[in-house]
């Protein structure tokens, strides 16, 4: 990383502190991305399980089939890197904890499932003033390329369309929407500051 970022560069990646609202495909893909590039200060939050069916795009393995996701995902990130800094929390976000949970971080990946639990993550979090990193469209094989559109401190990415109700969940694009969403919080952190 010293050989691609100036000292400045990698003092912001390592000090700023990213949340990561669900550990699923994108969830625990992002985080993997995001480790991967420096960041070294997660809070990564969600209460389920590691399940067979999560192996065909979640950054899981079979050996962590019944862990927590965010145990499970906590493990891969400390054997890539001892040093960082994580906070896990195997909790359910709802409307009690969001608000002392959003204030951990000035950065959030929206990566939930449930269509209700998102927007109130969202809004929630756009009104706490953190910069927030969400998917709409990232289902099936081929289709719309993906996009990404910024909306002041939300960014969106996908193709605005898939969904699981019409496609199924598969790796290549949930992995193309997780590099993505990675790539905006990078930039935001690298070009434009938090």
């Amino acid at each position: 990383m010293r050989a691609h970022f100036s000292p400045a560069e990698l003092a912001r990646l390592c000090a700023t502190r990213v949340g990561i609202a669900g550990a699923g495909g994108l969830g625990s893909n992002c985080a993997m991305l995001l480790a991967r590039s420096g960041i070294e200060n997660m809070v990564l939050v969600d209460d389920d399980a590691v399940e067979p069916s999560n192996l065909n795009r979640q950054h899981f393995w079979p050996r962590h089939l019944g862990q927590k996701k965010v145990l499970a995902l906590g493990e891969s990130l400390r054997e890539l890197n001892p040093a960082i800094n994580l906070d896990l929390l195997p909790l359910h976000l709802d409307e009690e904890n969001l608000a002392q949970v959003l204030q951990e971080c000035p950065i959030w990946i929206e990566a939930l499932d449930n269509a209700q639990t998102k927007r109130i993550f969202v809004e929630k979090a756009l009104l706490a003033g953190a910069f927030v990193f969400a998917a709409s469209g990232l289902c099936g094989v081929g289709g719309q390329p993906m996009s990404i559109k910024r909306l002041g401190r939300l960014v969106v990415v996908g193709d605005f369309q898939t969904s699981t109700a019409i496609a199924p969940p598969l790796a290549p694009r949930v992995m193309q929407a997780a590099a993505l969403m990675a790539d905006a919080a990078l930039e935001q952190i690298l070009r434009q500051g938090v």
